[in-house]
């Protein structure tokens, strides 16, 4: 579905606040080239979904110190992430096996799945297995633990096991945000305990990113653009991370 006029300069001010951080309103009006009544009608949408805080003439994402919730995260770049996920789904056949890792944008590669034959996919996310569910021709594997309640991602030494006797094809996930030097950011460290479990039980490694996560802090580091096979991402990456990625022989495909 093609986003309408609002929800594409909302997605951008999210984009912007991810990477400035607080801004002034008067700011956005200037970089957004709109009235000031149209930003406080986006901020206020905004606001209600609980994605920013505004105060004292100023705005910024909800809590920078910890990710979106989930329901706010499912509205920004929906139409990106759809085209993301369409160009992942190409590069997997069917009869491969996948192990998905969680957010939205991954949620939208299950969607992009839901038609192949003979997958068998492992997740640690509900919102994943929710989305394959009315696939008979793929077998959903769903790895146990602590449930998350904000995400529905499974988490603990038991999803950490159960990705660690994989030998599958293909690792398709996400992160927090991708840092202007490259490294892979995250909000938890259990986070990241259960992305390198993903991650490191497949021979092919994708990481999918909308625009919004390139530039964007986060509180934990993991890794780099180096550890990755391929990135599909929306919006183009910083020169010295696409550098860094062009010779670790990581595949950059940008929208």
């Amino acid at each position: 579905m093609e986003m309408t006029e609002s929800e594409r300069r909302r997605n951008a001010i999210v984009a912007l606040l991810s990477r400035h951080g607080e801004l002034p309103v008067a700011a956005l009006v200037e970089e957004m080239s709109v009235s000031a009544q149209t930003i406080r009608s986006d901020l206020r949408a905004l606001d209600e979904a609980r994605v920013v805080r505004r105060r004292h003439g100023a705005v910024r994402l909800n809590n920078q110190h910890e990710n979106l919730g989930y329901q706010p995260r499912r509205k920004i770049a929906s139409d990106e992430k759809a085209r993301i996920a369409s160009v992942v789904a190409t590069q997997i056949p069917d009869g491969a096996t996948v192990a998905l890792g969680t957010g939205t944008t991954v949620e939208a590669v299950a969607h992009a799945l839901a038609g192949h034959k003979r997958l068998t996919v492992a997740t640690n996310n509900l919102h994943v297995a929710l989305a394959l569910r009315g696939s008979e021709a793929v077998t959903v594997l769903i790895a146990g633990g602590q449930l998350r309640p904000g995400d529905l991602d499974v988490i603990g030494p038991d999803s950490l096991a159960f990705f660690g006797g994989l030998n599958f094809d293909h690792a398709v996930f996400s992160v927090g945000g991708l840092s202007d030097a490259g490294a892979l950011l995250d909000f938890t460290p259990d986070e990241i305990q259960a992305r390198k479990a993903i991650m490191s039980c497949a021979r092919h490694r994708t990481l999918v990113l909308d625009h919004t996560k390139i530039g964007r802090a986060a509180p934990f580091s993991w890794g780099d653009v180096s550890a990755l096979e391929r990135i599909v991402c929306g919006g183009d990456l910083p020169a010295d991370v696409a550098r860094m990625a062009l010779e670790a022989g990581c595949e950059v495909v940008g929208l």
